[in-house]
């Protein structure tokens, strides 16, 4: 087993549980793998979104078992000082908390937005590499 940490994206957590491109990958990694609170959270509403039910939502989600890291003080500060740096980029309140979760844990970040694409990292100086 690796001693690599991993924090995923919402995007990446969606990708294994819908089949999308890169779902292959991350579930390669779940053994290693968080996701923060928030992203959690992100992930739940967009499975709503496409209209998944709640119960199938929390069995899937227990099948998994990724360990949730919660959101705290000192992330919701890293995550608010990332918003000037990655305004640019896109980045959304989610990206930037798995982000601050990532610092925090240093951890790779894991994720399938196009605006963390390979050889674009996220503009965010001192933070560990993300990968896709």
């Amino acid at each position: 087993m690796s001693d690599k940490k991993y924090v995923l994206d919402a995007s990446a957590l969606l990708a294994v549980m819908l089949g999308e491109a890169g779902g292959e990958a991350v579930h390669a990694v779940l053994a290693q793998a968080h996701i923060g609170a928030v992203n959690l959270s992100e992930v739940v509403a967009k499975l709503q979104e496409r209209g998944v039910p709640d119960e199938v939502i929390d069995l899937s989600l227990a099948d998994l078992d990724v360990s949730v890291v919660p959101f705290d003080r000192s992330q919701a500060v890293r995550a608010g000082k990332l918003r000037t740096t990655t305004r640019s980029a896109g980045l959304s309140l989610g990206d930037r908390a798995c982000l601050a979760t990532d610092a925090e844990l240093g951890a790779i970040a894991i994720t399938t937005d196009q605006a963390w694409a390979p050889g674009k990292p996220p503009p965010c100086p001192g933070w560990p590499s993300s990968a896709t």
